[in-house]
């Protein structure tokens, strides 16, 4: 699958790995670290995580799932709104890479928006970034009028993060087009949906079977046919994190496409931003 091309040049792989969940049972910290590191073996070099999942646990789970593989992953993580001030940014960003076991990440993302003012999270998402703490930094569950708030700083912001999902396609009437013109990578969290609705669809179901994948492929490669999307679903067990890589060989058909909108039609006007 050929990668997305940040505004800088940089390779930004299409399907990555999400973390939300993890390090919250250490009785599962195993397993969880041989899923990631079974991802990074079969490509998908991108991993997702935030200072809220688990409350530094995934992070940790990350920081052993990378241990001596640092070179090959591309590496996220999100800052707590609460967090993300002049002060505090620069304090909970050394606490995410100390758990990370890592000097700097690819990727630190504003993980919703807070009380405190954009301008000033993004002084200190640049100062972070000038300190080589970061290698650039972008937003996530942030919507079209939100990211116009940025105004001059707009052009350093390297993606939003976002629900997108064959459920939730409100990003595809005003984000996508906006973050198209801006050159701006979208990442879609929750790809699959949560708690298995999505995947029981009796549509999306008939063409899994028809096409000799799972639902879960499906709704996967749905979200690679959308130009400019990163995926990052999350794998907790080996079955499921290979499933997930093998979805990133699917090519959805015009029918097929056609087919997934009739069962869950576009948007066709403005929505709010939903978010987990």
């Amino acid at each position: 699958m050929t990668p997305l091309r940040l505004r800088d040049g940089t390779a930004f792989p299409r399907l990555g790995q999400g973390t939300w969940r993890m390090g919250e049972d250490g009785t599962r910290r195993k397993e969880e670290v041989a899923a990631l590191r079974a991802g990074l073996d079969l490509g998908l070099t991108l991993i997702d995580t935030a200072e809220m999942y688990g409350e530094g646990g995934a992070e940790k789970v990350v920081a052993e799932a990378i241990a001596g593989r640092r070179e090959e992953v591309f590496l996220v993580s999100k800052v707590y709104p609460h967090n993300a001030s002049r002060r505090g940014l620069p304090q909970a960003l050394d606490r995410s890479l100390k758990r990370l076991k890592v000097e700097r990440l690819d990727l630190y993302l504003l993980h919703w928006r807070g009380a405190v003012p954009l301008d000033e999270t993004v002084e200190a998402m640049e100062r972070a970034r000038e300190a080589g703490k970061i290698a650039r930094w972008g937003v996530s569950n942030l919507d079209v009028e939100d990211l116009l708030e940025l105004e001059a700083a707009l052009p350093d912001c390297a993606t939003d993060q976002v629900l997108l999902n064959l459920e939730h396609r409100g990003p595809e009437f005003d984000l996508l087009p906006f973050c198209a013109t801006q050159e701006m990578p979208v990442m879609a969290y929750s790809p699959v949906g949560q708690g298995g609705a999505l995947l029981r669809h009796p549509a999306l179901v008939k063409l899994a079977a028809a096409r000799g994948a799972t639902p879960g492929q499906v709704a996967l490669a749905w979200t690679l046919s959308l130009p400019g999307v990163v995926s990052i679903p999350k794998a907790s067990s080996l079955a499921h994190v290979r499933e997930n890589a093998a979805a990133g060989e699917i090519v959805l058909t015009p029918e097929e496409l056609a087919a997934l909108d009739a069962a869950f039609p576009p948007p066709r006007r403005k929505q709010e931003l939903a978010m987990l």
